[in-house]
């Protein structure tokens, strides 16, 4: 069968992607493997589907070529998104700094984007696993049950995380067979594991702490695990993560040692009692020495606040892995942004070949921005094809 586009991937980049294309009247077809489309998306956000963040700024992202996602994302804006989240009447709420859910289910995001499709005429085959991708003056795809030419082939399979969804390496593969470069890949947004012995009592507690890395910190909560450390701030922080460098928790973002002397003053209560007034109580008893917790504050010595400070203020935390793959949200790392137009994302090396989405190295934060960018580099790629 013949197309004018073959899309590998019906996720968020894919399906959006063919509907640009659709739109302007080119034949496309969708190809993914699973028995349905937009897997990832529908197990997103707890079920809801953080589908943007509306202070999307470049700076958001991480890649080898910083500048690389300016393009996409100018083309294509948050705002643009919501717009048309608005037309399909689909119910969202801010949760907070900037980040769009859907008020009832993530599926509603797959059913608008089916539709879209619907729309612009788009075939689309689940259930095809692809067996071999070749070129002579046309692309051809082979996939179980179908075999398909096109004109153009957009690769807009993901990255390696999920694989319980259906994760592989297949975009990458397929870049190497044409002799794109690859920028290592790893785990993103993704709890951590700490180098050494936990403390099972911390399991399931959570704190709003600051915690930097590699020249950047993020403030928000930290959530103790049985292996390591989780929540928001940490997943973030694993994208700048080192294995050879500690990680910084300020477990006390408010306070700093003055404050802290200061609320002391007068204060007839032991350490243990003052500090579980600011912290979880679980915390500060594996934190802080029994001697300190007994003591009452008016006769810590400034020592002994030193002590405190340290361990609650500058906690120095070694990790020897991520949880891996299985348990990240998106792929650091990918196709490298050298080997691809900024403005189609095209490559410049084979002619009518894209690659969008998770499998390009440009890697959102957390908090809708992947989302943001799939959408940005569809459209970039769906006007060009």
């Amino acid at each position: 069968m013949k197309y004018d586009v073959a899309i590998i991937g019906g996720g968020a980049a894919g399906l959006f992607c063919a509907i640009q294309a659709g739109k302007r009247g080119k034949r496309v077809v969708v190809i993914e493997h699973n028995a349905e489309v937009g897997r990832k998306i529908i197990i997103s956000g707890g079920g809801r589907c953080n589908f943007t963040n509306l202070h999307t700024t470049p700076e958001n992202f991480i890649s080898t070529n910083p500048h690389f996602c300016k393009s996409a994302l100018s083309q294509y804006t948050a705002d643009d998104f919501v717009r048309l989240v608005q037309k399909h009447k689909i119910s969202y709420y801010e949760k907070k700094l900037g980040q769009l859910f859907c008020r009832d289910s993530s599926r509603q995001i797959v059913d608008m984007l089916i539709r879209e499709c619907n729309n612009a005429r788009v075939e689309i085959r689940t259930g095809s696993s692809v067996i071999s991708v070749t070129k002579n003056d046309l692309f051809v795809v082979k996939a179980s049950g179908v075999s398909v030419e096109a004109d153009k082939l957009v690769v807009a399979c993901g990255g390696l995380s999920f694989r319980k969804i259906g994760a592989t390496d297949l975009g990458y593969r397929i870049a190497r067979q044409f002799g794109l470069k690859i920028i290592e890949t790893r785990p993103s947004l993704v709890a951590l594991v700490i180098d050494g012995k936990t403390d099972s009592r911390l399991a399931g507690v959570s704190v709003d702490s600051d915690v930097s890395a590699g020249g950047h910190s993020f403030r928000e909560n930290v959530l103790f695990t049985h292996r390591g450390l989780s929540g928001p701030a940490v997943l973030q922080i694993s994208n700048y993560w080192h294995k050879e460098e500690p990680v910084t928790v300020d477990l006390l973002p408010d306070l700093d040692a003055a404050d802290m002397t200061k609320r002391a003053e007068g204060s007839g209560k032991l350490l243990h009692g003052f500090l579980s007034e600011m912290l979880p109580d679980r915390l500060v008893k594996s934190f802080v020495t029994s001697g300190l917790q007994n003591k009452l504050v008016g006769n810590l010595s400034f020592t002994d606040w030193e002590t405190v400070g340290a361990k609650l203020k500058k906690w120095q935390v070694r990790f020897c892995e991520t949880e891996g793959y299985d348990r990240a949200e998106v792929t650091l790392g990918g196709v490298s942004t050298d080997e691809l137009s900024s403005r189609s994302m095209e490559s410049k090396r084979i002619p009518g070949l894209f690659f969008i989405g998770e499998v390009v190295d440009v890697t959102g934060w957390l908090g809708g921005y992947n989302f943001q960018w799939a959408w940005s580099s569809a459209f970039a790629a769906g006007r060009s094809v």
